[in-house]
């Protein structure tokens, strides 16, 4: 039994989908049907029961994702204990939104116990690279948001928030329960500087090209609404200063909390600390797209 193949079906097993397991894998979903086929015949038990909606587990297949889980979180144990008496072990890990979110919080406490011997070096981005440095070798692995280029990148997604639009407390749509994308047609929105990923640009500007003051960190958007009237987007539940209030955006795709880092990169406190990551996250109560 390879860990790779008991990797493999921890992802069936959690996305509960042969499609998503394969693209959180990024690998075709054939190779992992037949992989996971190979690992019932082996074990000579069924594991997963098919239906075009999807998998489900059976019982030995709940028992093997439970030992699999604890098996993949030893193997990364090991892996970074070598790594950690061969040299020091540092990751520095890059932060894109909120350090306090529940999920980051976790994420925290769950890296210091397994790995207390490895040094996190904490990178904090902002809105011009919502890789946080990735790219430029400033960063290992990055808790950020998408959407972003992810050429040469591995992409895992954690969770999915809901947006809303950010509005002086006295703007007249501050007391509408929801809103319309296009109800904010011809108001100002807060920018990026030119250079910004546009993909990132085009989500944060509701997809429309906008006119408005450039920003550059979190704090910048909230400012510009406030001394401005400028309005812009943010995820529901993120707090906003008194004078502010967020409503909810109808019909707009909610963003992507995910993690990222480089392919290649052979850094071996990446996988578990990824592996750490989707863990957390489930667990804070968010739903990753």
């Amino acid at each position: 039994m390879e860990l790779r193949t008991l990797r493999y079906f921890v992802a069936v097993a959690e996305e509960l989908h042969f499609g998503r397991a394969a693209a959180r894998l990024h690998m075709s979903q054939p190779p992992l049907s037949r992989a996971v086929r190979h690992l019932e015949a082996g074990l000579g038990a069924t594991l997963l029961l098919r239906s075009p909606a999807g998998v489900s587990l059976t019982p030995a297949g709940a028992v093997l994702l439970d030992e699999a889980r604890a098996l993949l979180g030893r193997a990364d144990r090991v892996r970074a204990r070598v790594a950690a008496a061969a040299g020091p072990a540092v990751l520095t890990v890059g932060l894109l939104g909120d350090g306090t979110d529940l999920g980051a919080v976790r994420l925290a406490d769950a890296y210091r116990e397994r790995h207390p011997g490895s040094e996190v070096r904490v990178r904090e981005g902002d809105l011009t690279d919502p890789t946080c440095g990735l790219r430029a070798g400033a960063v290992d692995v990055a808790l950020t948001r998408a959407p972003f280029d992810e050429d040469g990148l591995r992409v895992r997604a954690l969770r999915a928030d809901p947006v809303g639009a950010v509005l002086r407390a006295d703007d007249p749509l501050a007391r509408r329960a929801s809103l319309e994308l296009v109800e904010l047609a011809g108001r100002r929105w807060f920018r990026f500087p030119e250079g910004t990923d546009p993909l990132w640009c085009a989500y944060w500007s509701g997809g429309e090209r906008r006119e408005g003051p450039v920003v550059r960190a979190v704090q910048e958007c909230r400012q510009a609404v406030l001394w401005n009237g400028t309005v812009g987007m943010t995820p529901l539940g993120h707090d906003v200063p008194g004078g502010l209030v967020t409503v909810p955006l109808s019909g707009m795709a909610p963003s992507r909390v995910v993690v990222a880092w480089n392919e290649g990169d052979q850094n071996p406190l990446i996988p578990p600390f990824v592996r750490l990551a989707a863990a957390a996250y489930r667990r804070s109560g968010g739903d990753a797209a």
